[in-house]
């Protein structure tokens, strides 16, 4: 018999950057007694988003940071929308170029990562926000 299980988690963020979040979601779903299943992560912001990424090596996310600092820029002139500064606007178009919900499964009462995935949340503002991301667990025992 399926069942379901969610909550909520919020995390303070340090600013622009990479945050995993895996220890406390796997400790989430250890906690519903579920052994098989799916899990969905939505982030219930616009100007961050979520990321299955590699954990093992941090010049991966320094990278990916890059990356994105050059594809969006901060204060690109060709962006209006600036209500809360520079990086106003180009928060909300990494937001859109990644994901605000992920799906994972579960199997045998863990989620099905791979050796070097990670759960990440990425604040895509310069200053310190406090997100919330919503966890929802359906399957069985």
């Amino acid at each position: 018999m399926l069942s379901q299980a969610n909550t909520t988690l919020d995390f303070d963020t340090a600013g622009r950057g990479l945050l995993e979040i895996t220890t406390p979601v796997a400790r989430w779903v250890q906690s519903t007694g579920f052994k098989t299943g799916l899990l969905t992560l939505f982030i219930r912001h616009t100007s961050a988003s979520l990321l299955v990424q590699e954990n093992a090596d941090p010049e991966v996310q320094a990278d990916l940071e890059r990356f994105f600092a050059r594809l969006v820029p901060d204060g690109d002139p060709l962006f209006r929308h600036r209500d809360e500064g520079p990086d106003d606007m180009p928060a909300h178009v990494r937001s859109a170029l990644t994901a605000v919900q992920l799906s994972i499964p579960v199997a045998n009462g863990r989620m099905a990562l791979g050796t070097w995935q990670g759960i990440y949340l990425w604040e895509h503002r310069k200053r310190p926000h406090r997100r919330q991301v919503v966890l929802h667990l359906m399957g069985s025992s």
